[in-house]
């Protein structure tokens, strides 16, 4: 799960103006793309992007569900889609405000069970567009989250947990103060509409998104027929990665779709199909939040690019072992999925696809300026690397070793595997960017430097 589109929204801005589209590329220029990022660039086993515009949808799959598995992903594969999940559950939220159900603006006090405090700050509450709107003044992740399996990191974190975290939280500053993304928050909208509904998130989302739209294949809790047309997860490096399960968190990265649903759903979102949904589906836009970025703002789940004349709504996702995108632009009439069952960033995933093919004037993400050869540095020299390093005070990026492997992962994103050019100089493969450390007279690391878009980001160890 993450906002891996502040990395890619500077580059997009460079690009030129064209004229407005009314179509998304042809099937044989998606199916390129597909094919240079999976045999090319080697980021993917398998990709599948659907497109809806002037001309209905389209759906259009390279590459395999598994290494083992010949099939070619489709508009009915099964994936899992992260931090889209967001999307349904600020949806949640606009249609419980429709029904009277919930207000917007209600504290999130007002929901949370009998003698569970909720933070707040000189009196200002934390309201439920706010946590939609990732402006809550929540960090990223709690910092109870603690588990048991690294590779399936929200699996065992409860409600108890969750309700723990919240009762000795302080807020650093003012809700609706500043935009900062957050996976708790959203996890935890997910968690109160549910108390409020009386029922599982799941069954929310089942009931009220899935049923009214006829997205058979959206859910977290697989069928046996849906199991068969999953694909397999990969990480950055291939690598067969876990499946994410979720308890109080769901809401912030549990479903699992296919782009058969998306692409259903952007059009509900569009308006060119009918839906109970259409009026809430409307207000999602209507909250809007500046994130900080140029011409990008936040609105109840979606993320919205000010591009030209019109307004890009989208959202991206990730786990351990997939990418997700979707995407739509109203004044176009063109709605666009991009799935991938690798983990990828949005410098060679799958968000600067999905924004060329809502419109080609965006540009397609270059590989990496040049290629890098792996030396080999020993474990010895490894260790003295392992620890935590703040990137911020809510970005956190975690260095581990298994044997002459090093890992890194950043605050709510799955770990990946960083490669060494020299003994202190490393590289990601899944986004191009770079690591070193500064170390002390005995070697130890004592900070972290990320090179990243043409910047230096040091980070200091702080275990």
């Amino acid at each position: 799960m993450n906002a891996s589109w502040q990395a890619v929204i500077p580059m997009l801005l460079l690009a030129g103006v064209v004229a407005a589209q009314t179509s998304a590329p042809p099937d044989e220029e998606i199916r390129r793309i597909l094919a240079e990022r999976v045999d090319g660039r080697h980021q993917a086993v398998g990709m599948v992007a659907a497109v809806i515009d002037s001309s209905g949808k389209r759906v259009v799959g390279y590459g395999r569900l598994a290494k083992d598995d010949a099939r070619t992903p489709n508009g009915d594969t099964v994936f899992e889609i992260g931090s889209v999940t967001k999307v349904f559950t600020a949806l949640l939220l606009a249609d419980m405000s429709q029904r009277g159900e919930v207000k917007v603006d209600d504290p999130i006090s007002k929901y949370l069970p009998e003698g569970v405090k909720a933070p707040r700050r000189d009196g200002k509450e934390i309201t439920l567009a706010q946590l939609a709107t990732h402006s809550s003044g929540l960090p990223r992740l709690p910092n109870n989250l603690s588990p048991k399996d690294a590779a399936n990191p929200y699996a065992d974190y409860s409600a108890d947990k969750l309700y723990a975290f919240l009762a000795s939280y302080q807020l650093a500053r003012d809700p609706g103060e500043r935009w900062d993304y957050s996976n708790l928050a959203t996890g935890l909208l997910g968690q109160l509409l549910a108390l409020r509904a009386g029922k599982d998130f799941e069954a929310l989302v089942l009931s009220r998104i899935a049923a009214p739209l006829g997205l058979d294949s959206t859910r977290i809790t697989l069928t046996p027929e849906m199991k068969e047309r999953m694909a397999a997860g990969y990480n950055a490096t291939l690598q067969p990665a876990h499946n994410w399960d979720f308890q109080a968190l769901a809401g912030a990265g549990a479903l699992r779709s296919t782009a058969n649903d998306l692409i259903t759903f952007l059009a509900a979102s569009l308006g060119s199909r009918k839906s109970p949904l259409q009026a809430a589906m409307a207000a999602m836009l209507a909250v809007r939040v500046p994130t900080g970025q140029a011409n990008v703002e936040q609105a109840l789940g979606w993320h919205i690019l000010r591009w030209k004349d019109r307004d890009l709504v989208w959202k991206d996702g990730g786990t351990a072992g997939f990418g997700s995108f979707i995407g739509y632009d109203a004044k176009a009439g063109v709605g666009v999925v991009v799935l991938a069952n690798s983990f990828s960033l949005a410098t060679g995933g799958v968000d600067d696809i999905g924004l060329h093919l809502l419109d080609p004037s965006l540009p397609l993400a270059s590989p990496p300026a040049r290629e890098r050869k792996v030396v080999p540095v020993d474990p010895k020299i490894l260790e003295n690397y392992v620890g935590r390093y703040e990137l911020t005070p809510t970005l956190v990026i975690a260095i581990t070793r298994d044997d002459d492997r090093l890992y890194e992962q950043a605050t709510g994103q799955p770990k990946v595997q960083i490669f060494a050019e020299s003994e202190k100089e490393f590289f990601l493969k899944v986004v191009d960017a770079q690591i070193s450390f500064r170390t002390d007279a005995q070697g130890r690391a004592k900070e972290l430097i990320l090179h990243q878009g043409g910047a230096d980001h040091g980070a200091p160890r702080v275990e």
